[in-house]
């Protein structure tokens, strides 16, 4: 197999995956966005470069109607609309391309398939070892020694390389170039393809293995009985021409030329900016590094006009001056390192007694409990933490020995169960539980920020790095 190894994606293919696979459960940011498709697609193309390692590429887009739909009306009439999220992600899509300094290929009138098949053709005589990233079947036709289907890794599957032998065995046929009889013989329902009535792949595959095209099967169609006979006569037209459409063309205006498609180094400034701007966390620093956050591009809060809500009923919105959106904007890229604060270690009962003191005199309490498991029926406590100003926090250590921890919990008892307090917390319910174990019912006003989001963006995630980063700015 030769060092120089050209990936072609399928631009459109992998979007349309990408966005479905997760129609159930849809990935929106903070702007009420749907970053599915986008997601999905960056995330693909990532992990293709670190596993396979290319030394050229390219992603391949439909541009416009064909020729072929110019020719013939009906192909592909039955398509949907392609969804609204889709348009909004196909521009990002090719921003991130360009940071990425990744060759974008489209030409009015022509398909992908046709676009990839033709460059395929062309780096294959240059002597490239070529992959088609795509899941679609139609690109079976094309595979020869040097050129192979490679289909990305989805819902849990593998990812597959099929070259010669693979498609052979598929469609039981002895050239890859017969699977367009097949397709031509039994229609193809997504391009609204009609093939001949009654011929599925089974049928076809054993006319093809039969007779060697469609063509010679049409020439003795006289000679075949039944309605598969009658069929064969009748739409014989209808059959050339599905075969037509379902043959790959192979020579497109394009070029391959080795230098415009070899990679290079992203521009990470510009793709940073791309990643803050649609909350790209963990993707963002997977392909960036780790030096990146999500809102180093600037405020990633939610935007739009309208009476909103904060977590804690405070008016935002454009109109009102959000404070979220302000605080967002404050706060945009800090973390820990570039933050000022005070957190203080209560590990002696002196310490601990003066901190209780202190916290009895708090309108407004954050609390958390640390613990040993996810079960707050199963987990032992090992420490509370609490805070009442921004900046300042307190860690209170609890011993493993139940004497020692439950007088460690005694003396914030009557701070916990003070009806006239509100406390704050993320998954409140976990502590409440956790504390009644030890003695201590949680009493005054509760506010569980993780709850208050759900009310708010039910679609969005509710994790406290995410209402961090997204209202605070502070990752």
């Amino acid at each position: 197999m030769s060092d120089k190894r050209l990936f072609l994606l399928d631009a459109y293919a992998l979007i349309y995956r990408a966005h479905f696979a997760f129609i159930r459960n849809p990935l929106i940011n903070s702007k009420g966005m749907n970053v599915s498709a986008i997601q999905g697609f960056v995330s693909t193309l990532h992990d293709l470069c670190q596993k396979e390692n290319p030394t050229h590429l390219a992603v391949v887009f439909d541009l416009g109607a064909t020729n072929r739909e110019a020719e013939h009306s009906f192909y592909k009439a039955n398509r949907e609309e392609t969804p609204e999220d889709i348009k909004r992600a196909v521009p990002i899509i090719h921003d991130i391309l360009k940071a990425m300094h990744i060759p974008i290929v489209e030409f009015e009138g022509y398909e992908a398939d046709d676009l990839i098949g033709t460059l395929a053709k062309q780096a294959e005589k240059e002597n490239y070892t070529v992959f088609m990233v795509t899941p679609d079947k139609d690109y079976g036709q094309l595979v020869s020694d040097s050129i192979f289907m490679y289909k990305p890794a989805y819902m849990g599957k593998n990812h597959e390389v099929l070259g010669v032998p693979e498609i052979l065995e598929k469609w039981q046929i002895e050239e890859p170039e017969q699977l367009i009889d097949i397709l031509g013989l039994m229609g193809d329902s997504a391009d609204n393809i009609p093939g001949i009535p009654k011929v599925g792949p089974k049928t076809a595959m054993k006319l093809i293995g039969q007779y060697g095209s469609m063509e010679a099967i049409l020439e003795d169609a006289e000679n075949i009985k039944g309605k598969l006979g009658e069929n064969l006569r009748e739409f014989a037209e209808q059959g050339r021409i599905s075969k037509q459409l379902a043959t790959i063309i192979l020579d497109c205006p394009v070029e391959f030329d080795a230098e415009d498609y070899q990679l290079d180094e992203p521009d990470r400034d510009k793709l940073a900016a791309i990643f803050s701007e649609l909350e790209f966390r963990s993707l963002g620093r997977k392909i960036i590094g780790e030096e990146y956050s999500v809102n180093a591009g600037g405020s990633s809060s939610p935007s739009g006009e309208g009476n909103q809500m904060d977590l804690f009923g405070n008016p935002t919105g454009t109109a009102a001056a959000p404070a979220a959106k302000a605080a967002a904007e404050a706060g945009s890229g800090k973390d820990l390192s570039n933050t000022e604060h005070q957190y203080h270690l209560a590990d002696t009962v002196e310490k601990q007694n003066k901190l209780a003191k202190a916290l009895a005199k708090a309108k407004v309490l954050t609390i958390d409990t640390e613990t040993t498991g996810v079960d707050p029926n199963e987990a032992e406590l090992v420490g509370l933490s609490f805070s009442v100003q921004p900046g300042e926090a307190w860690y209170v250590p609890v011993p493993p020995e139940e004497k020692e921890a439950k007088a460690v919990v005694e003396r914030f008892k009557p701070v916990l169960e003070n009806e006239t307090i509100t406390k704050v917390g993320q998954n409140l319910k976990y502590d409440l539980l956790v504390l009644r174990w030890h003695g201590v019912e949680l009493a005054g006003p509760l506010r569980d920020t993780m709850i208050a989001h759900y009310l708010l963006e039910p679609d969005k995630r509710h994790k406290m790095d995410y209402l961090s980063e997204t209202y605070l700015g502070y990752s």
